[in-house]
């Protein structure tokens, strides 16, 4: 496992560094530390694009789509340094880390020319379509269908917590082809134009106040037969696939936004005398040390060569960071005391920590419960049976 870094791709860090704050302090200041997904909208629109014009919105993208090719090791320098430096949230994330890996892995030559250099331009955006109602961490569970009319994919059905939906140009969508199929047969991957009449969407407000998650009906919604990837009923192996990119690179990001996180409830505990109250201080130790924690283990899942498929290391990565961080919003809470259980009424705007809290609330619950997550870890990852299923 790889720990430190060559004379070279500190080199290559120092490049990433004067990029970012070149970029930072001008034109882009005012979206500098920006985590909402929605605020300030055509700015971080243009963030995005001017990233492609750079060069530098997916580093590790062959060079024929727009990439630079960029070894595991810088990929992780880079997405180090975007944290650090508190460059606003990639609202091309879906695109750039979901659905362009999965293309460029599973689709053909025509998807991959088609799709790829939009979104390394920044100039598509992508939103994800695997969760229903009834159909959250029981992904196989999926009722939406589509089905093969005229060389078309006419898709009915609802899809839920559509992550970036209401400015997206594209989702992908995991839905029954096979109409007698059941679990996880008989699924394909479809990639699907969102602004057409027969998509609706419908945003979720937030206990924070946001709305970046949504409810997406499909009704008549139509897709071309060939924009369906890794081939007619084999949605679930692509869709395996896509979580296996999905606890990849951008995961050293998360971690750095954690340091960020875990600094500043160190500095309000400074500030307000907290430090000196012998059980914060054991916390903030147990905290710290879970995110040496996470680094290492972060680091021993991108050692592997093959990262199109989830890794025994990598399964239990999101049981671990989604526990720890919601302790450490806990942390931060019982630092500042009352001043985070209060606001103003209406269209309130919460603290950092506050905002941090309540979002952490869901960390345990997306992209797959963790109930769901011991389960994972338990079949896959050590070879134990099977846990019984109730049949209805």
């Amino acid at each position: 496992m790889k720990l430190g870094f060559t004379e070279k791709e500190e080199q290559f860090r120092a490049e990433v560094v004067d990029w970012l704050q070149g970029r930072l302090s001008g034109e882009f200041a005012s979206i500098k530390g920006e985590g909402s997904m929605t605020k300030q909208l055509d700015k971080r629109l243009a963030w995005e694009r001017m990233m492609g014009e750079d060069g530098w919105s997916a580093i590790g993208y062959p060079k024929e789509f727009g990439g630079k090719e960029a070894t595991i090791a810088e990929q992780v320098i880079f997405a180090e340094e975007y944290a650090r430096a508190r460059a606003p949230g990639r609202i091309a994330h879906i695109g750039v880390e979901l659905a362009g890996p999965t293309i460029l892995h599973f689709g053909t030559e025509e998807q991959k020319k088609r799709f790829l250099p939009e979104i390394v331009a920044g100039k598509t955006m992508w939103a994800q379509g695997y969760s229903e109602p009834n159909a959250g961490s029981d992904l196989s569970n999926i009722q939406t269908k589509a089905t093969l009319v005229d060389g078309e994919w006419v898709i009915e059905g609802q899809k839920i917590w559509t992550s970036m939906a209401t400015f997206a140009d594209w989702i992908f969508v995991l839905a029954r082809t096979d109409p007698e199929s059941r679990g996880s047969k008989g699924l394909s991957f479809l990639l699907v134009p969102i602004k057409q009449d027969g998509v609706t969407i419908r945003p979720i407000k937030q206990i924070t106040g946001d709305a970046e998650f949504n409810e997406t009906f499909f009704d008549g919604a139509r897709t071309a037969e060939e924009n369906v990837v890794g081939g007619v009923g084999n949605g679930w192996m692509v869709a395996m696939g896509l979580l296996a990119f999905e606890r990849g690179v951008g995961t050293l990001g998360q971690l750095m936004s954690f340091i960020g996180e875990f600094e500043h409830i160190v500095e309000a505990a400074r500030d307000n005398g907290k430090m000196h109250d012998p059980l914060i201080r054991q916390r903030i130790g147990e905290a710290y040390t879970g995110l040496k924690v996470m680094r290492h283990s972060a680091l021993r899942m991108l050692s592997d060569d093959d990262n199109s498929q989830l890794q025994p290391a990598a399964m239990t990565y999101k049981l671990y960071w989604s526990a720890w961080h919601k302790n450490l919003t806990q942390l931060g809470m019982d630092v500042i005391g009352m001043r985070g259980d209060v606001t103003d009424s209406g269209g309130y705007e919460l603290e950092d920590i506050p905002r941090w809290y309540l979002q952490a609330r869901a960390d345990s619950i997306y992209g797959g419960t963790n109930q769901i997550q011991r389960n994972i870890v338990s079949e896959h990852a050590l070879g134990q049976p099977r846990e019984p299923k109730i049949r209805k």
